[in-house]
């Protein structure tokens, strides 16, 4: 089996595959360039698709060549796939916007060497151009509207009596034009996405085969939830943000050190790359073992994402925090000139991605000012403030800084 498939399986990344023996004879070719599309719904990715992201890193270190496709065009109509209703729809500004953010993402984990290494690409640039009558003729009859109405994204919407708009419906149709039009240009012969996307990536299979006879595959990964069934990347306060304008590497850190005692061999296998002895030995521990083991998955999970010195100084803080008493000493700091605003305050220590977020955050009775709760939006910190020197902001139960004068 091609080393890319026996790692995959090993470590748990594969739900289906079209076709498993003919797909790992063609990796054993050579280099199979192979994609997953990220529509521009947000200005960054979220620990929800982090599993397509280790996918395509995983393809790269194996010798093949990956690509992240970016759905510029494919974000102006918002993927109905399992949805109770359609997505509000974008401007062109800021799908922009989006875009960039979540480029930025990537550079994390892919090497973009020019020439040989991944590509990063924008289905706007051949759907933008698309004639309807010309698309229809090509591609439109290759579709049949009975087999679509079964598809699981169309279907259980339409079991739930909700509607689904012509223009969800043509997503489907375009999501396996880009895989066509990928092959076409970039010798692309793999998709690959959650298992939600299944249908989809079997259009864009079939689509391959009827119009050039080509022959290309389709994986998906396993839909993730936590052992206690929620969904993985959700959290009470709202999506695990992957760019550290969104999420502090500190929270980051937190989110994994926070896993189900259930998910820690799981996680660690998917979301790190610790050989699997060692993922097995760590999978094994219990009691209080199974702590020293999410320490380790926060810290590499981080080190993936930020950096191993982001991820050190996260572990360094936490361990400060919570095993040396959280003594004042050992906080971590900010120096700002006073009076200072909480909201600023709030941004500038990682509890807030922004204002309004702070201010959501004080509205929640989330934020605390020498452990007493805020509940002044407009509140500044002052010299009045300061015990010893320094006033304590916290945010929850576990995050904390000093806020020293300048």
């Amino acid at each position: 089996m091609d080393e890319f498939l026996h790692v995959a399986r090993e470590r748990g990344y594969i739900h289906q595959v079209t076709d498993e023996a003919a797909m790992a004879a063609r990796m054993k070719q050579g280099p199979l360039p192979a994609y997953v599309g990220f529509d521009c719904t947000a200005d960054s990715l979220h620990v929800g698709h982090l599993l397509s992201i280790m996918m395509l890193r995983l393809l790269q270190k194996t010798g093949h060549r990956p690509v992240a496709l970016l759905g510029g065009g494919t974000t102006r109509i918002g993927d109905p796939s399992f949805r109770d209703e359609a997505r509000p729809l974008l401007t062109d500004e800021q799908i922009s916007i989006n875009k960039a953010g979540i480029r930025r993402t990537f550079d994390a984990f892919l090497d973009f060497t020019p020439g040989t290494g991944a590509l990063m690409l924008d289905n706007a640039e051949w759907l933008d151009k698309l004639l309807y009558i010309p698309f229809l003729r090509d591609i439109g009859r290759h579709f049949s509207v009975n087999r679509m109405l079964t598809m699981d994204s169309v279907k259980l919407r339409l079991d739930r009596e909700q509607p689904l708009s012509f223009l969800e419906f043509n997503y489907m149709l375009l999501q396996s034009y880009d895989f066509l039009e990928l092959r076409r240009r970039h010798g692309v012969g793999l998709q690959m996405g959650g298992s939600d996307q299944w249908g989809n990536i079997i259009m864009g299979v079939e689509l391959n085969r009827r119009c050039d006879g080509a022959e290309v595959f389709g994986l998906t990964t396993p839909l993730l939830t936590t052992a206690s069934g929620a969904k993985m990347g959700k959290t009470a306060s709202g999506a695990v943000w992957l760019n550290p304008d969104r999420l502090a590497p500190y929270d980051y850190w937190q989110f994994w050190r926070n896993a189900e005692d259930a998910d820690v061999g799981r996680f660690l296998a998917l979301f790190t790359e610790l050989p699997m002895a060692e993922v097995r030995r760590l999978a094994a521990l219990g009691g209080a073992e199974v702590n020293e083991a999410k320490k380790i998955l926060a810290t590499e999970a981080t080190a993936l994402l930020h950096g191993r010195a982001a991820a050190e100084l996260a572990a360094e803080t936490a361990r400060r925090a919570f095993e040396e008493g959280q003594a004042a000493e050992t906080l971590p700091a900010i120096a700002t000139a006073l009076p200072a605003a909480v909201i600023d305050l709030a941004v500038q220590a990682g509890f807030a991605a922004s204002k309004g977020e702070a201010r959501r955050l004080i509205r929640q009775n989330g934020l605390r000012l020498n452990d007493e709760a805020i509940t002044d939006e407009a509140l500044a910190v002052t010299e009045g403030d300061l015990r010893d020197g320094a006033a304590k902001l916290s945010a929850g139960k576990k995050r904390h800084v000093l806020v020293r004068p300048a």
